[in-house]
């Protein structure tokens, strides 16, 4: 018969527990400092994030690296523009156009336009490309430092020209030239409308036939407005407008006038 003190058995099943605890403990710390991985997961996301963040910054500052057209340098970018239009930009040939007196922002567009293929012309095409977007600026800037020379309309046009770029035609839902390219035809650079004074009347009678038969200068809204009035307007009233815009220029102390 073996003897036992009262309370042996509570005092042995405590320190079995205590016992077990500790060991639990001991084995789930040494699994995390062996195996330390879910703080460096939980890192790795937010390090995935900043990349596109970084990456998404670089365009930023490539637009932001673009600065203001300097004529200065545009001069010697556009020496070779001068072939066709112009060394200070008024050609002589009148199937190219005047450049001289044009908006930078305007010039830039229609490089790009050129260069993207949404201008399709292949002589420009391979003008355009090689240039950058501040090449651009800057050859823009050198022609918009320029004066346009002032062109003769044809006396006999005069009259119905004048009163398409005045008044327009609401008989056939022609709006008037001059609300978007002003009275005198220096445009409007702001909302991206060209100065069309003084322009050869021949450029001006070839682009209009074209956008009445179709084309288009790109998928803008702002494209869409001369083809759509061009498409209201016959031969007659073409060349009428076209040479009523060469001979429109500025008079010296007085309001715009058609040059006859």
């Amino acid at each position: 018969m073996s003897f036992r003190p009262a309370g042996f058995r509570p005092a042995v099943v405590r320190y079995a527990v205590v016992l077990v605890f500790a060991l639990s403990s001991t084995a789930i710390f040494a699994q995390e400092t062996k195996n330390p991985a879910p703080a460096a997961t939980a890192a790795q996301p937010a390090a995935a994030a900043a990349a596109p963040a970084e990456q998404a910054a670089k365009p930023a500052e490539a637009t932001a690296a673009v600065k203001p057209g300097d004529a200065t340098a545009g001069q010697g970018k556009a020496a070779a523009c001068g072939a066709c239009h112009g060394m200070d930009g008024n050609s002589t040939d009148p199937q190219y156009p005047k450049l001289a007196g044009q908006s930078e922002a305007y010039i830039v567009h229609q490089l790009n336009n050129f260069k993207s293929g949404k201008r399709q012309n292949p002589v420009m095409l391979g003008m355009a490309t090689p240039l950058s977007e501040q090449d651009m600026h800057d050859i823009g800037a050198y022609f918009a430092s320029k004066s346009s020379l002032p062109g003769v309309a044809d006396q006999a046009l005069v009259e119905r020209g004048e009163q398409l770029y005045r008044q327009g035609d609401t008989s056939k839902g022609v709006p008037a030239c001059m609300a978007c390219h002003s009275i005198d035809g220096r445009g409007n650079p702001g909302a991206m409308y060209p100065q069309l004074t003084s322009q050869h009347a021949q450029y001006i009678e070839a682009t209009l036939k074209s956008w009445h038969d179709g084309t288009v200068w790109g998928e803008e809204a702002h494209a869409q407005i001369m083809p759509g009035i061009a498409k209201k307007l016959d031969e007659k009233d073409i060349a009428a407008v076209a040479s009523y815009v060469e001979g429109l220029h500025a008079a010296e102390g007085a309001g715009a006038s058609a040059a006859k």
